[in-house]
Parts: C-alpha cells; structure tokens; sequence
C-alpha cells in the first residue's frame, strides 16, 4: 500500500466517518425536546420539558415587565448595593475572627463573671422573655411582611397590592391576637395536630422536586389568603358524629354497601362519610340525622327490593323523555344562530340574589328530624355578598358561605380570539375561537349560569357539551336540587365508587371514567345545579388525586407530583378522542385549619391550578373541565386539626348529568 492510501486510510476516512455520524446525532438532538418518549435515566420527562418551556415564557414577561419599570426599580437598588457591600468584606472579616477572639478572650471571661454575679436577673429573665415574646413575635413577622415587598415591589406595583396586602396582614394580625387571648386563657392547652396554643396548627408542607424547590403549574397565581389566615366565623358548633362500629364492620359496609342501610364511611381511622350528601347531613345533625336517613333508606329498600345500577350512560337517563331528546339539535342551532348585538368588552355578571339553601339545616328533605315534603322550593333565602377576592366572589346564605369564580379567563387562554354578544333575556353569547379553527360556544344567563356549550369544528360538525332548558323565573338564583331526592343508597363497593391515586396508580382511569352513574338520572341538570348539590355529584364516580398535595396556603403543583397525574390526563384524553363533548368536573378541597373563607378561596385556586395544569402540560381543551372549590365542606378524616388526605383534588366525569345522551 502506497503511503497515500495509508494516510488516507488512518487520516481521511475516520474523519469522514465521524462527520457522517455526528449528522444525523446532531438532528436527533435538535427534535428530541417535542417527543413524547418513555421517561429514562438522564433523559427529560414530558412535564418537564413542557414545563420549562412555559418558565421560559413567564421569565421573557416579567423580563419585559422589569424593563419597563427599570427607572422606578433603580431608585430602590441603593440599600441592595449596600448589604452587597457589606457581603462582599465578610470574608475578610471572616479572616481576622482568631485574632479578634483571642483579643476579646479577657473581655469574654469579665462578663462571664458578671453574668455569675447575678442570679437574680437569670431567674427573671425567662419572665420576662415571655412577656415580651407576643411582641418580638409580631414585629419579626412584620418585619417579614414588610422586606420582600420592599425589595422586590416597584413603588407602582406596592400601589397596586397595596389593599391586598393590608388586608391579609390585619387577617394575620387578629389571627395572632385570637391565639394569643386564648392561650393566656388555657396555658398549656395543644390543640389537635400536637401544635401549642400560643402557635396555630399549621399543614405540612407538600412534596418537593429532587432540587429541593417547589415548582409551581404554569399560569397558577399564588393564593391570596393562607389557610390558617383570619378569625373563625361565629356559628353554631357542628353536632359530634360518635361511630361505634369497628374498623371490621365498617370494612364489610364498604365491601358491600347495598346490603346495609346506615352510613357507608371510609373503614380508616377517624373516616368520614363517603357520599358527600351524607357528610352534609352528619355536620347538620350529627347521629340523629344518621339515624333519620337509615330509616329512610329502609323504607326506600323495602319498595324497591333491587337498586339497578345503569349499564351506560343512556341507561342512566332513561327516564328523559326521547321528545326532549330529539328537540335538542334543533334549540342548539337556534341558540348559534340566534341574531346577537356585539359588545366590545366582557360583560359583568350579576350577583345572585336568592336560594332554597336554608342555613345549613336543611338536608335532603330533613329540618331537624322534621321532614318538610318537598316544600324547601318555596322557602327562598337572600343571599348576600360576604368578600369579594380577585375575580371571586364569597356569598353566604344563613351560617353557610360558598365561593363563585369566573373560568372566562382560563378558557380564553391561548385561544385565537374570543367575543361577545348580548342576546334577549339578559342573555350572553361567548364565543372563543380556538388554533385550528373550531368554536367554543356558551350560552349564559344574567347570573353566569351556563345555559349551552357546545364546540363546534372547522367543517361545522357540533358537539354539545352542556345543555339544560332555561326555567321558570321565580325559580331561586341558586338552588340545591339535593332536596328533592332521598338519601342515596350507594349500590356498588367503595373501592368500584372512589379510586386513590396514590393506592392504585396503575388503575385502568379510562375504564373507570367510562363507567355511567351509580343510580337514574332523574332529568339533564344545568352545571351549577351540580356545583351546588352534593346530592347530584354522589351520582357518578371519583378519582381523587391524592398524590397531588399542598403546603400550608399553597395552590401551586410541584413538578413532581404533576407526573402522577400522567395516567389519568392520559384515559381523561382518550376518553375525549372518542367523544369531544365531555364534560369533567374538578373540586378542591383544604383541611379544616383555618377560616372558611381563606379556605373557600384557596380551595378554588387548587381546582384551578390542576385544570391548568391538565391544560398546558397535557394537552386537555379548557372548555371540558369545570373548577369549584368547597373550602373544608367535605372532610376526608374527619378532625379539626392538620390532615393531609383532606388537602386534595377531586376529578369526576359529569357528562351523564348535564347534556342528553344519544340512545343505544
């Protein structure tokens, strides 16, 4: 071999090799971050790439923003130059600390024998340590109120927050006053959680990323209240629920619920009532209403020996009349094509004014052991406007308070454009148009009730996702269909009704969120007659998302715990590849730590924050999902203090109970 074929061959050809190799790597790299791959080690989940992308996002805004507002951030750069200053020569004075303490060691041993001198002043300081501890206390947490906002804020922005801000530290400031009055009327006295008097109970902190940071869902706000936040409403105390039964029995209850007529509860240490209506009944009434409420699910079971539970969706609606059915398609063209007038800007709501909701008292057809007959219809309530918090609104009716958010904002995210249109009646048409051409079309009445959702594609096809007839005018504003209807007879095993996450994360969700009610569906209810009745809710399934936790006053998601969610975003997603109508409900929950209303409020803001979180990371259309928070309304474990499993989410499949189903 010549020496320039050998040079060729050791030189030339691996070169070229390597270059033809390192191509197609190269090309592989630059794609990899839009697959959708088996997680692996070192490799990205698809979480977190889509995560990233969104912080890059939420980094470009408030990088724009801190632009804007740079000559008004420079007037407040001086004190931060100081203390970085002042850093910066830390480690020299780090390097003469020897020299120092041996020139302070004369100095150190004078005082200790002054300090031996004095007895008397050691046995008052503790004494007097207490009495100054309720004020040192508060001006350290003045004190950390006060220095973020003065370092981070520009002076436009501290205008801004300012309301907000003082609101939330005079809640803080009476919540301090509160414990400290009663922990020098009870000394010594722990509440239940192992907390002190003088040092409120507090939640445990949720899960946190490998980094040790919590990562926050993209577009999730953070709360405006924290749970353990402002004084606890006067009302009357909740009637104690004493459940004698072992853990045994209760477990045999669960196994098969059919064959028993009391209340069916979780078989766990201090669980509470499965069905949410039969938790409502025992905050009424305690074991008398328990009592009540087995009798009449006795005389229930003795004119109906077998309680059938519906094969499908259609079967759970059989009672419908088909003349309704087949004069929906018709309405619905009727409501798109209805002339409208457009307006330029999204109009406000009005605050309902009434409701069948009667303090708390009234639970399915029982006021007190005293059955009313199903005349609550005609005893209407005011309601009235208790706080309003960002674009949520606290209402109360008797001792019971309930939250109203806006999902407007969440669904015209992202979307190409969106409109309005007043309509007859005092009614609004919403229009969103979303990437690809199809339309988000709803309906709603003065209030903000949906009346009609419907989607519509690019080539005209609909699918109605919401629907329910408009009724009578004097009907209340808010109503509680709930009382219409006996005590539920749950008919199938707890563990067929609930599913935890975090017992069975390998569970079929797409079987499960398939699976049509437990029992009938009486008639098509709007979707705030579901919001408002936990009657109807018991009637379909629920997966509850316990692998998704919170700290204390937390709505925010860790990265983390967002991959748990995979498997059920994903049978969420196939279940809407088969039909793109469907509608899941997401609730949220807190302990019972804490005012109601923080509750209320941040119970909402979890909802939400998962529906966003379904929505950016997995790909889920906003307009399936609907958000309510119920504060600590539905306690999972039943107790006043700290508990984990009753911070949490819930994710039911609604569609059965708000639009017509086609027959089978």
């Amino acid at each position: 071999m010549s020496i320039r074929s050998r040079l060729f061959a050791t030189v030339a050809l691996p070169v070229l090799s390597a270059s033809l190799m390192i191509q197609p790597a190269f090309a592989d790299s630059l794609t990899a971050p839009f697959e959708v791959a088996q997680e692996g080690e070192g490799q990205p989940s698809p979480e977190e790439l889509l995560l990233k992308r969104k912080q890059r996002q939420a980094e470009e805004e408030s990088q724009g923003q801190a632009e804007e507002q740079q000559p008004q951030a420079e007037e407040q750069q001086t004190p931060r130059k100081k203390r970085q200053q002042q850093a910066e020569e830390q480690p020299a004075a780090e390097e003469s600390a020897p020299q120092q303490a041996e020139e302070e060691a004369p100095r150190r041993k004078k005082r200790q024998q002054q300090a031996e001198e004095q007895p008397a002043a050691e046995e008052s300081a503790p004494q007097q340590a207490e009495e100054e501890a309720p004020a040192r206390k508060k001006r350290q947490q003045q004190a950390e109120e006060q220095q973020p906002a003065a370092e981070e804020g520009a002076p436009q922005q501290a205008e801004e927050q300012e309301p907000t801000r003082k609101r939330r530290q005079q809640q803080a400031e009476e919540q301090q006053q509160t414990d400290e009055q009663r922990a020098a009327e009870q000394p010594g006295a722990e509440p239940e959680g192992g907390t002190t008097a003088e040092q409120p109970a507090t939640e445990a902190p949720a899960e946190q990323t490998g980094e040790g940071e919590q990562q926050p869902v993209p577009g999730a706000e953070p709360p405006a209240t924290a749970e353990q936040q402002g004084e606890q409403p006067a009302g009357q105390p909740a009637p104690e629920v004493v459940d004698e039964r072992s853990t045994e029995e209760r477990q045999k209850i669960a196994e098969d619920p059919a064959a028993s007529d009391d209340t069916v509860v979780l078989p766990v240490e201090r669980g509470a009532a499965v069905l949410d209506s039969d938790k409502d009944a025992d905050i009424a009434g305690g074991n008398q209403s328990r009592e009540t409420r087995r009798k009449q699910r006795e005389e229930l079971r003795a004119k109906q020996e077998s309680v059938e539970v519906p094969t499908d969706d259609a079967s759970a609606q059989a009672a419908i009349p088909a003349e309704a059915r087949e004069e929906i398609p018709q309405k619905i063209e009727a409501v798109l094509s209805e002339e409208g007038e457009r307006v330029e800007e999204a109009p406000t709501f009005t605050v309902p004014q009434t409701t069948n909701i009667i303090n708390n008292t009234v639970i399915n057809n029982t006021v007190n052991n005293t059955t009313v007959n199903n005349t609550t219809e005609n005893n209407v309530t005011e309601v009235r406007v208790v706080e309003e918090v960002d674009d949520r609104v606290i209402l109360g009716v008797g001792d019971r308070i309930f939250v109203r958010g806006d999902d407007r904002p969440r669904l015209r995210r992202n979307s190409e454009e969106s409109f309005y249109e007043t309509l007859p009646r005092g009614r609004v048409r919403e229009t969103i148009v979303r990437p690809g051409g199809y339309r988000i079309v709803t309906i709603y009445n003065e209030y903000g009730d949906i009346l009609t959702r419907t989607r519509v594609d690019r080539g005209g096809e609909e699918y109605v996702m919401m629907y329910a007839p408009e009724y009578e005018e004097d009907r209340p504003t808010i109503v509680d269909v709930g009382y219409d209807l006996p005590p539920m007879r749950l008919s199938i095993p707890v563990d067929e009704y609930i599913v935890d996450v975090a017992e069975d994360p390998d569970r079929d969700y797409y079987e499960f969120l398939s699976e049509p009610p437990v029992e009938p569906v009486e008639r098509v209810y709007t979707i705030d007659e579901v919001r408002h009745s936990a009657r109807l809710r018991d009637k379909v399934r629920r997966i509850d998302l316990d692998t998704i936790t919170f700290a204390t006053g937390s709505a925010e998601v860790s990265m983390s715990q967002a991959k748990t969610m995979r498997n059920v975003a994903e049978a969420m997603n196939k279940v809407l590849e088969k039909d793109p109508g469907e509608t899941f409900f997401i609730e949220g929950h807190t302990d019972a730590v804490g005012a109601d209303q923080s509750n209320l409020v941040l119970s909402d803001e979890r909802a939400e924050s998962v529906a966003v979180l379904l929505t950016e990371v997995y790909g889920i259309p906003a307009e399936n999902l609907v958000t309510q928070g119920y504060g600590e309304r539905f306690l999972k474990i039943r107790t006043d203090g700290p508990e984990q499993e009753n911070r949490r989410v819930t994710i039911r499949r609604v569609t059965p109970l708000v639009r017509p189903v086609a027959q089978r």
